[in-house]
């Protein structure tokens, strides 16, 4: 063997969640060691541990003593949890902590962060957890030599026009180094060092950037001149898509540096779109290992890919985009417009990432993970543009890229998807100008499941080769998407089989959750629960809730009446009527009742002052933005349709008193689907602002909105955690009575549709599984883009073999109940489950195509 060969290296990356468990650790140490073994050198790029850095970040905006201990502690207990896990003492990284007590108090001191501090502080992160890995490694066997990553990478000088901003976003020479390869080799055979810092001419800590330990890995690989570059991570490779979004996304096994830096770039997590440059312009292979199972082959990304012709080759998907918009007529056939309106995003230290022009318009995007968007600087900027032309900023957009060689070759395949565009906002397409991507920027509400449409359409039909691998459901999920071991019906299948035997499609309701979900919603410190009956009418799901002593928030006379005709002698405080646009017979039916209403709106009490003429009264607040999982269950903000402006209360006051009705209580509903708890605290903060010009109110309606989770793996909502919330919002605020309207979350789980198979059909690389339900049974798919975990009841113990879309019998392209799902074999008769169907399922069905209304039963 060569000189040159025995003294090659190889550049490991470990990423956070890499370094976070010892389990991990063991994995990369084997692998640490057969390369040594193979005559190779290490040189190993560690991260921070998994949620470190945004602690620091928190840690020095924490506001109180007793706020930076608590985030001190946190940082404190993640290491020595890991140290623990190892075997080994947490004590090496005290003097660490000491020096960030004393940062962070300074900063409270002198109410300053400069970037240079966040540098500093944020450096803690990668230092501490190398002095971990170091202790693990050398235990295992390991000689390592601990390296600090400030004296290898240093950053070129910064750009005059903002020369802060090189403390968080440095740049670094990647040029082979022939000193620091002859350096690093004399300390052995395995240096650890950390990724994401560095420093500049004067010796200070400077930052690669929020994922820049693949940047510094790549940077150190190119200094090396290293034989390749290993990204080691959490997943085992770049996929077609995100697999957290689209689990039939598929492993991408080579690609060429450019094809991997715009996937990078538009979107994708894996890599860092930064890591790329330093090992294209020195040749070095990159290679993505898969922590968990470093056997499991990865995805290799080198100088040429598997294949030269025209192909998709991912859905990319970019949330949080903002958009600055500049239009004047004035920009007509005027020279130098834009490099006068770019020379501000420059001297604001923003980086431009999309362009659209027009005659009179041009729109850019601005990419959060290039650029530091706080409201400060964004402001600045549009001051300055107001110079040249009418700037605007358009905020909650998401950028979809098709990404693939050429592009321009595809147009023609991109006809179809295109017409997925239809009728959704599209703000800004562009097709690059390397041919390399077709971008569209939506509405964010519309983005997941425009992807999950186009990545059905352009890629889910291409066989396996080179290129496209297996699907993440074929490497990870190895029966359903659904926890069939906890849900109830697991436990009830053999009777769910015997209803289904009586007819489908049917909905089917579980008493016993249903009575453990209201038992939840009544822990919490609130007056009164009204379910909001639209969910769900059933009438042995209503008796069910009334015995739990629940009240009823109806939004038509149909539904008054319908509850009236349960229970005649149901009391009027257990009644809430919350319509909406609706006719003044309407309010009539429910006032002469003795009902309780809430006004939407200012246009009743202006036109009809007789009707609430010493009535009491809540209205309904627009506490100002939404909430939820898509725009159609968002019921707040300029956008929606319901709910009183914040800044017309004042008239509302005027009008109230002037028909001389009581406003008693103020209400706010920001959506549904929610399980953040802090929600409703806010909620409850601002209607408590807001009824400061009201001295009658005395209730609070929170509304409803409470989530469930929809797939597996998300998190409920934490009932203790909402209580608690609310009862500190009540022991501040103890005039104010709390109400809460929920709706799906008393009844969504309890409830499942039973469908039966009716037709299978593959198409072009796709198969479709058909049953008797579809769209006119249950619309929340085709509506929302709702996800229902859907199983095969009859054969629930068999593994999955196929990934197959659900759909109707309905004519409409949008029958779908389930794209690309993992079951099992399926045959025709066989019972499927459609899960989490109890609320907005039967309410919202139909007779469309004549083919007659769900059956429904109660267990």
């Amino acid at each position: 063997m060569s000189e040159q060969e025995q003294n090659s290296w190889i550049v490991m990356k470990l990423g956070g969640t890499s370094v976070s468990k010892a389990a991990w650790w063991d994995n990369a140490a084997k692998e640490i060691r057969a390369a040594v073994e193979d005559n190779h050198r290490v040189l190993v790029v560690q991260s921070a541990l998994t949620g470190v850095t945004d602690l620091l970040e928190k840690l020095l905006f924490d506001a109180t003593d007793a706020e930076r201990d608590a985030t001190l502690a946190e940082i404190e207990n993640r290491h020595r949890a890991l140290a623990d896990e190892m075997g080994i003492g947490v004590d090496l990284i005290a003097p660490r902590l000491e020096r960030l007590k004393q940062q962070a108090l300074g900063a409270a001191l002198t109410s300053e962060v400069t970037p240079r501090l966040r540098a500093e502080v944020l450096a803690a992160g990668e230092l501490m957890a190398s002095e971990l890995g170091r202790s693990y490694l050398e235990r295992s066997g390991v000689n390592v030599h601990w390296q600090d990553a400030r004296e290898l990478l240093h950053a070129v000088s910064p750009s005059a026009d903002n020369p802060q901003r090189h403390f968080l976003n440095a740049t670094c020479d990647a040029k082979r180094d022939a000193q620091l390869r002859e350096r690093l080799a004399a300390s052995g055979n395995v240096v650890l060092t950390q990724g994401f810092i560095a420093s500049d001419a004067n010796g200070r800590t400077v930052l690669l950037g929020r994922g820049g330990s693949d940047t510094s890995a790549a940077c150190l690989a190119g200094k090396l001149g290293a034989e390749r570059l290993e990204i080691w991570t959490d997943v085992p490779g770049m996929f077609t898509a995100n697999p957290r979004d689209i689990p039939s996304a598929r492993l991408l096994k080579r690609l060429d540096y450019e094809e991997a830096q715009e996937i990078a770039g538009t979107g994708a997590k894996v890599l860092h779109p930064r890591c790329i440059e330093p090992v294209r312009r020195a040749g070095i292979p990159l290679v993505i290992r898969y922590t968990p199972k470093p056997a499991m082959p990865g995805t290799a990304i080198g100088p040429q890919s598997a294949d030269l012709g025209g192909r998709v080759k991912a859905i990319s998907l970019r949330r949080g985009i903002q958009l600055v918009e500049m239009a004047t007529s004035g920009m007509w056939q005027q020279v130098g417009f834009l490099a006068d309106a770019f020379a501000a995003f420059k001297q604001h230290g923003l980086s431009i990432d999309l362009v659209s022009t027009s005659e009179t318009t041009v729109t850019v995007s601005l990419d959060p993970l290039a650029n530091s968007l706080d409201a400060e600087t964004v402001n600045a900027l549009l001051d300055d543009l107001g110079h040249h032309c009418r700037a605007r900023l358009i905020t909650g957009c998401a950028a979809i890229s098709l990404v693939g060689r050429q592009m321009r070759a595809n147009l023609h395949r991109l006809a179809p998807a295109l017409e997925l565009f239809d009728e959704r906002r599209v703000h800004l397409v562009t097709q690059a100008a390397n041919d390399l991507n077709f971008t569209v920027v939506v509405d964010e509400a519309d983005a997941g499941r425009l992807a999950r449409q186009l990545h059905a359409l352009m890629i889910l039909a291409e066989g396996e080769d080179e290129v496209l691998g297996p699907p993440w459901q074929t490497l990870f999920s190895p029966c359903t998407d659904i926890n069939v071991e906890t849900a109830w019906w697991r436990d009830a299948r053999d009777e769910l089989l015997r209803k289904a035997s009586q007819g489908t499609p049917r909905y089917v309701y579980h008493g016993a959750s249903l009575d453990a979900a209201a038992d939840r919603v009544k822990t919490l410190p609130v007056e009164r629960i009204f379910f909001a009956m639209k969910a769900n009418n059933n009438p042995d799901v209503l008796r069910r809730l009334y015995a739990k002593g629940l009240g009823f928030e109806c939004v038509s006379p149909g539904e008054l009446a319908h509850v009236r005709g349960l229970f005649p002698g149901i009391a009027n405080d257990r009644l809430l009527f919350t319509p909406n646009f609706a006719p003044r017979s309407d309010y009539a039916t429910a006032l002469d009742a003795g009902v309780t209403i809430t006004l939407d709106n200012l246009y009743a009490l202006r036109e009809w002052p007789e009707l609430f003429r010493e009535k009491e009264i809540l209205l309904r607040v627009d506490p100002g933005q939404g909430a939820g999982h898509h725009k159609h269950v968002r019921t707040a903000g300029s956008h929606s349709k319901f709910g009183i402006p914040l800044e017309e209360l004042a008239e509302a006051a005027r009008l109230g008193a002037r028909a001389n009705a009581r406003i008693i209580g103020l209400h706010a509903h920001a959506g549904s689907g929610i399980r953040d708890p802090q929600l409703w605290q806010d909620v409850a903060l601002k209607l408590a602002e807001a009824a400061e010009s009201f001295p009658d109110v005395r209730v609070l309606d929170l509304g409803g909105g409470l989530g469930v989770p929809e797939r597996r793996g998300d998190a409920p909502l934490d009932m203790a955690a909402l209580a608690a919330l609310l009862a500190e919002f009540r022991a501040a605020h103890p005039r104010f009575e709390l109400w809460l309207e929920p709706g799906r979350y008393l009844v969504a789980e309890a409830g499942a549709l039973l469908a039966r198979v009716t037709q299978l059909k593959g198409k072009t690389g796709a198969q479709y599984v058909g049953i008797d339900a579809g769209m006119h049974t249950l619309i929340r798919p085709a509506l929302y883009g709702a996800h229902h975990d859907i199983v095969n009841l009859s054969r629930l113990d068999e593994a999955a073999s196929i990934t197959a879309s659900v759909v109707g019998p309905i004519c409409e392209t949008g029958d779908i109940l389930g794209i690309e799902r993992r079951l099992p074999e399926c045959r025709e008769g066989d019972v499927m489950l459609i899960a989490n169907a109890g609320a907005y399922g039967r309410v919202m069905s139909s007779e469309y195509n004549l083919r007659g209304m769900p059956d429904e039963t109660h267990l």
